[in-house]
């Protein structure tokens, strides 16, 4: 299992596969880059950069991975189900948020994280790119209210984590900071 408890920092490198390595994670650079742009984006609009965090980018790279390896999107279950193939509790999440709990759960589930997750994610037919995952959640409005702190998102983010994987990439909001600290 991927997630064991707190992880004090967090170490950036070209890896494309996320790595645990003396409770450390590691983003991709890929990962680096949506990050920036993220920030970048919501800096646009006066809104303040929130910080890394090691447990959620645990739960992001947890979920594509899974998305990208046993695609739990079946039937009406969308980007934001997890599958039945890991050591977390499956659910398939639909469109009208039925088990909207067991995804916003999982940062609880898998980590140290007090709080609740929210997810955006966005795939492609082809390997995902930080700027195509963007452009995605950009022109969506629901996904673009999140980041952008709007409408019933109205509050202030205090942790974000960031998992990209072959088509899938993801992006974890929270309302806590994260236990692990700001790695930056």
């Amino acid at each position: 299992m991927l997630c064991l408890g707190l992880y004090s920092a967090l170490l950036f490198s070209c890896e494309s596969e996320p790595e645990i390595e003396d409770n450390r994670i590691t983003l991709s650079a890929k990962e680096m880059e949506l990050y920036t742009l993220l920030m970048n984006y919501r800096a646009e609009f006066g809104l303040a950069e929130i910080p890394l965090s090691a447990s959620l980018s645990i739960v992001a790279q947890t979920h594509v991975k899974d998305l990208q390896e046993n695609n739990p999107m079946v039937g009406e279950c969308n980007s934001h189900s997890w599958s039945e193939f890991g050591e977390w509790t499956p659910c398939c999440y639909t469109a009208d948020h039925a088990q909207a709990a067991c995804m916003w759960n999982k940062p609880r589930e898998l980590t140290d994280y007090p709080g609740i997750g929210y997810e955006i994610a966005s795939y492609s037919t082809f390997n995902i790119n930080p700027i195509g995952a963007l452009n995605s959640w950009k022109s969506s409005p629901g996904h673009d209210a999140v980041i952008k702190n709007i409408g019933a998102w109205t509050q202030e983010w205090k942790a974000v984590g960031i998992g990209i994987n072959g088509r899938f990439a993801a992006v974890w909001f929270g309302r806590e900071e994260d236990p692990a600290g700001n790695p930056r």
